[in-house]
């Protein structure tokens, strides 16, 4: 925040200065760690998409996808971690995906906050809500344009450094490394974030085919628990489907080379089936036009249960997950865990409350066959069922991915127009 402008109306004064690496100004209460709760077969329930959530409730801007939100309107971030508390969630992820400097000043984006105030504030936000329930902290660090970009391994990794920064300062109980396409930088930020002695998860935005240079699942995974991660999984781009069978290959892989490790996986909220390696992002729909594709609670619940019987015990979402979709999640696995969400205390299982519905037809459709056997019509008679992606098929090194501080100009977007026609 510029000290000419002063504090924006919603920021809260006070809250995110920024100052060098101390000892930790926050002590977390005497809660088992991740990898205590792991090693001890316990269900971690992650928690859902923030930069989606927030952008339609008008917090987050569509196209950076950047979380100054934390900072600038933090009762907005507040609020959907306690939904999500609520829902199930047993780790609070800070948010601050993308929230470093090269992302935040990317394109001609003005920004008002700092990257160590964005991160600071989120690091509070997280804690606060977490210290409400049993919840631990994350903090996250994702994919950088100065790696698209081609920059040297020093100088992306001294990026991640100064996030890693904030969360030593502020103690947070875990660190994620998470949305990245390409295992290199994967890797680079694991060992980055290792350097701290706090277990340290890693997630890709791959599907089947691998990361965008073609590495497989498996061999990704071994890369990753071999940099120093402890749990290793996929996020974000493909649906549960398709991010559980990707799961799957990664472990796979781990035991293969007799390494061992725990798994994640944080999926998107969309039905994906038509996409190609890139995932969600090529689909004509994104961001925009994907509400048709939204999962059900009640896919939820497959997905859940899918993800369990298959050694998963880390299972959350990304974008598209509200916290109905995590309280699905918890739900289907309360006997496991040996209890129910505090959310469900206003939704019976499997539509039992519509037993209490004053329409006959409705109360008939209290029962679980009921929904597990409905097929959803989307009320578009003239739309696809599938899409076909536009599948551009640039990764690092292209010219078209090399980024800038300087606004898109007009002349950039006319060419893109026009390879986009």
């Amino acid at each position: 925040m510029d000290a000419s402008t002063g504090p924006l109306p919603n920021a809260e004064v006070g809250a995110v200065e920024c100052g060098p690496v101390t000892a930790a100004i926050v002590m977390a209460p005497n809660k088992k760690t991740i990898l205590e709760r792991l090693d001890a077969g316990e269900i971690i329930i992650g928690d859902g998409g923030f930069v989606f959530a927030l952008e339609k409730r008008g917090y987050v801007k569509a196209g950076p996808w950047t979380p100054e939100a934390a900072a600038e309107y933090p009762e907005a971030v507040r609020q959907l971690h306690r939904e999500f508390l609520r829902a199930g969630s047993t780790v609070m992820q800070t948010f601050t995906f993308y929230a470093s400097d090269d992302k935040l000043e990317n394109r001609g984006h003005t920004q008002r906050f700092t990257g160590c105030q964005i991160n600071e504030k989120a690091c509070d936000l997280a804690r606060e809500v977490a210290d409400e329930g049993d919840a631990l902290v994350a903090g996250g660090v994702s994919q950088t344009p100065a790696y698209l970009s081609c920059r040297s391994q020093d100088e992306v990794k001294d990026i991640f450094q100064k996030q890693l920064d904030v969360f030593v300062k502020k103690d947070v109980d875990f660190l994620i490394a998470e949305y990245f396409e390409h295992v290199e930088e994967a890797e680079w930020a694991v060992q980055v974030l290792k350097k701290t002695g706090k277990p340290v998860a890693a997630t890709l935005c791959i599907g089947p085919e691998g990361d965008m240079n073609g590495v497989s699942p498996g061999d990704c995974a071994v890369k990753l628990v071999q940099a120093g991660a402890d749990i290793v999984g996929i996020n974000c781009h493909f649906d549960p489907e398709i991010c559980v069978k990707t799961v799957k290959l990664m472990k796979e892989g781990v035991e293969k080379a007799g390494l061992k490790a725990h798994y994640m996986s944080q999926p998107l909220a969309f039905h994906t089936p038509d996409c190609g390696r890139q995932g969600f992002i090529d689909l004509p729909e994104f961001p925009f036009c994907l509400e048709p594709r939204i999962l059900t609670r009640w896919d939820m619940h497959k997905y859940a249960r899918e993800a369990y019987n298959a050694g998963i015990r880390y299972i959350g979402g990304c974008c598209g997950f509200e916290p109905y979709h995590i309280r699905a999640l918890a739900e289907e696995l309360a006997e496991e865990r040996g209890f129910q969400p505090s959310g469900s205390e206003k939704h019976g299982p499997w539509g039992e409350g519509l037993a209490m519905h004053t329409k006959p037809w409705v109360r008939a459709r209290a029962r679980r066959d009921y929904w597990e056997k409905l097929k959803p019509a989307s009320g578009r008679p003239y739309c696809p069922s599938l899409s076909t992606p536009d599948n551009w098929g640039v990764t690092k090194g292209h010219a078209d991915l090399v980024q800038q501080k300087q606004a898109t100009s007009k002349e950039q977007l006319e060419a893109l127009f026009k390879c986009g026609q």
